[in-house]
């Protein structure tokens, strides 16, 4: 009976959706973005395990000059590709330490919470939508000197 029970909070569990009416960041929210997070890592480390697979099966004796240059710049694009997705698993792992210090989904800088809206879209932001826009502003003014 425990088993058809678990079952079915499982399933409560991914129908569950956030909401702003809600407490923010409570149990069932933290468990959720816990959750989203740890499946996009899965996911990106599961594209990554392919990528590599083939690169190392194919073969660096393409017989045309043409071709080789072509498969090596492949190479060096999905190779960078890589590395912007090992830097967002670090950006994934901090996301889920802060779940678990209570500091997930509050603003670095204000301290107020970031939103369900922004989180859903962006489960690894650290800056509420107001500070990521002051941000940005700040970095344009000191790019455009």
């Amino acid at each position: 009976m425990s088993a058809k029970k678990k079952k079915s909070n499982d399933v409560d569990v991914m129908d569950y959706r956030p909401s702003e009416s809600e407490p923010f960041m409570n149990e069932r929210q933290k468990e959720y973005f816990k959750r989203k997070l740890v499946e996009w890592k899965n996911d990106i480390l599961k594209e990554s395990k392919f990528t590599l697979e083939q690169l190392q099966e194919e073969s660096l004796h393409l017989p045309d000059i043409a071709d080789r240059a072509s498969s090596e710049t492949d190479k060096a694009i999905e190779l960078r590709t890589r590395d912007r997705q090992r830097k967002l698993i670090a950006k994934i792992d901090s996301a889920l330490r802060r779940i678990e210090t209570g500091e997930y989904g509050f603003c670095e800088e204000t301290g107020e919470p970031i939103g369900i809206r922004r989180l859903e879209a962006r489960p690894i932001a650290t800056l509420s939508l107001e500070a990521q826009e002051r941000h940005e502003r700040s970095e344009k003014v000191h790019r455009d000197d």
